[in-house]
C-alpha cells in the first residue's frame, strides 16, 4: 500500500474539529442505569478524544470547538490545555448554549450504553468566521467528526474547514463517528457526510456506518471492497472499515488491502476503542510506517483504552503501547 505523504514543512501534526463535551462514566459498573447512583467525570466527544490521544503520542495537536460558558466548558478548556493541546482555535459561546454530556451504562464488557444530553449544546454552535484558517494550513493533517456535521451552524463551519484544508495541502481524515440522535433524518444524514467524504483523504468507520452512507447510491453491494472503491474516486487514499472484535480491514487506492490486527483485553467497556484505535493508526501512518504496522499500533491503544474505566485519561503513551505490545511479540 502507498504511503500517505504528509507535508514536512508544517508545525503542527494534527487539529481536531467538533464535539468537546464531558463524559460521565459509571462507577457501579454491571448493573443499569437506574441503579446507577455515582459517575466520574471526564473529557469527551471523539475528536478530542483522538486530539488528546495524539498529544499523549508526543505529537503537536490542536482543537477548532465551541465551549459552553459554564464550569464544564471551562474544565474542558484546561484539560486540553494540561494535555498540550493548542485551544487557539476554541471559541466560547456566549449565547446561553450548555456543555453536552454523555452519561456511560456499563452492563457488561458486551452491554454498554450511552445516555446522550445533545439540546442545544455549545459544540454545535460553532460558527463558519470561527474556523481558525491558521491553523489548518499550519497543520498536517485536520481531523473531522461526522458528528459536528448534524446541526447548523457546525456543518457550514466544518464544510468550510474541509475548504481551508484541501486550499492548504492539510490532509482531511474523516473519523465518521455516526450518531443517530443528532441527525433528523437517513437522508440528510447521507448528503452532508458524502459532502465530508468527498474531500477526505483517510476515511474511518464501522461497516455499518458506511451502510449508512451508502444508503441512497443505489449500490446493493455493500462488500468492503466495493465500498473502498466508491471513495478512491475523489480524494480517498486509505479507506479503514471496521468490524470490531473481528478487526479492521485498510484498502489502498492502489488495490491493496491489509486485515489488522487484534489484541486479547480484559474488556471494561466499549467505547472509546474507536477513537484509541484512530489515534494509533494516524500515528503510525506519520511515522511513515508501513500499514499493518500502523494498524496493530492502533489496535493495541484500543485494547488499552477499553480495558481502562476512561476514554480520554486512559489514552496511552508511546512507552505504555510498547511496554502492551511487547507482551504478545
Amino acid at each position: 500500500m502507498l504511503p500517505v505523504t504528509f507535508s514536512a514543512e508544517k508545525s503542527l501534526d494534527l487539529v481536531a474539529i467538533g464535539r468537546l463535551c464531558i463524559d460521565l462514566n459509571a462507577n457501579e459498573i454491571n448493573r443499569p442505569m437506574e441503579e446507577t447512583m455515582t459517575f466520574t467525570k471526564y473529557v469527551g466527544g471523539s475528536p478530542a478524544n483522538i486530539a488528546i490521544g495524539m498529544s499523549r503520542l508526543d505529537m503537536k495537536s490542536a482543537f477548532i470547538g465551541k465551549v459552553a460558558d459554564d464550569q464544564m466548558g471551562r474544565f474542558i478548556t484546561q484539560y486540553l490545555k494540561n494535555n498540550g493541546i493548542s485551544t487557539s482555535g476554541v471559541v466560547t459561546d456566549h449565547s446561553g448554549a450548555v456543555t453536552g454530556l454523555a452519561f456511560t451504562e456499563i452492563k457488561s464488557p458486551e452491554d454498554c450504553s450511552i445516555l446522550m444530553y445533545r439540546d442545544n449544546v455549545a459544540d454545535l454552535k460553532l460558527e463558519p468566521g470561527e474556523v481558525n484558517e491558521a491553523l489548518i494550513a499550519d497543520s498536517k493533517a485536520l481531523l473531522v467528526s461526522g458528528t459536528a456535521l448534524a446541526k447548523s451552524p457546525s456543518r457550514e463551519a466544518v464544510l468550510l474547514a474541509l475548504r481551508y484544508a484541501r486550499k492548504h495541502g492539510t490532509k482531511v481524515i474523516f473519523d465518521i463517528d455516526y450518531r443517530p440522535y443528532t441527525w433528523t433524518n437517513d437522508q440528510e444524514t447521507a448528503i452532508y457526510y458524502h459532502a465530508a467524504a468527498e474531500k477526505s483523504d483517510i476515511i474511518i468507520g464501522t461497516r455499518e456506518e458506511f451502510d449508512m452512507l451508502e444508503q441512497f447510491d443505489g449500490n446493493d453491494e455493500a462488500s468492503d471492497e466495493a465500498t473502498a472503491a466508491q471513495w478512491f474516486g475523489h480524494h480517498a487514499e486509505i479507506v479503514v472499515i471496521k468490524h470490531g472484535k473481528d478487526g479492521s480491514i485498510a484498502y489502498g487506492k492502489d488495490g491493496s488491502s491489509h486485515k489488522g490486527s487484534i489484541f486479547p483485553a480484559k474488556v471494561i467497556k466499549t467505547f472509546g476503542a474507536g477513537d484509541s484505535y484512530a489515534a494509533g493508526f494516524i500515528y503510525g501512518l506519520m511515522k511513515g510506517w508501513e500499514i499493518s504496522r500502523s494498524m496493530a499500533f492502533g489496535s493495541a491503544c484500543a485494547s488499552i483504552v477499553i480495558s481502562s474505566h476512561s476514554c480520554s485519561d486512559a489514552m496511552p503513551t508511546l512507552e505504555q503501547v510498547e511496554q502492551y505490545m511487547s507482551q504478545f511479540q
